[in-house]
């Protein structure tokens, strides 16, 4: 696994900050540990003896992780005045990241390259395929044009006699495809 992300942020999760990391393979962030608001309120309640008995933290920190994989799609959404929601889809769950509205377009346009595989990071030089120059076209021959240019001026002017096209549509297309010969 890569030791160095190429595209981090910071998302509101679950009520704290997190640090996003996105590297080619896989989305890491760390959520960070903090009082509940459970505990919080059994602290008040008690006058901090149960927070002394138990300690501050709640324990549900950790690291959680989604491989590029499993993602199917990215969705923003407004969040508020200031975020914006970005949502990860993945096979089982949908995760998701409120960033500042400005960072959420970025956000979702690394995170839909990197389901694509068109993410630079993922472009290596020795596996991609040489690109291969277009099959030479045949020229036309003189008289297969001609005949094509016809049919196209009789198609014209058949539709030029029902009312489709104006007259000056008419004159504006005949010249064009004379000007081919």
């Amino acid at each position: 696994m890569e030791t160095q992300p190429f595209f981090t942020f910071t998302s509101h999760i679950d009520g704290k900050n997190a640090k996003v990391s996105v590297y080619k393979d896989r989305i890491e962030w760390i959520k960070p540990r903090g009082v509940s608001s459970g505990k919080l309120t059994a602290g008040v309640l008690t006058v901090g003896v149960s927070l002394l008995a138990t300690g501050f933290k709640n324990g549900k920190s950790g690291t959680e992780m989604i491989p590029v994989k499993s993602m199917s799609s990215v969705t923003t959404s407004r969040d508020g005045l200031l975020n914006s929601k970005v949502s990860v889809i993945t096979s089982g769950n949908t995760v998701d990241f409120r960033v500042s509205h400005s960072e959420a377009a970025k956000v979702k346009e690394v995170l839909t390259q990197l389901i694509l595989g068109t993410h630079p990071t993922q472009q290596s030089n020795e596996s991609a395929p040489a690109p291969q120059a277009p099959a030479p076209q045949a020229p036309a021959t003189a008289p297969a044009a001609q005949g094509d240019v016809m049919e196209q001026l009789t198609k014209l002017g058949e539709l030029k006699a029902a009312g489709i096209i104006t007259e000056a549509e008419f004159e504006s297309k005949k010249t064009e495809l004379l000007g081919r010969l």
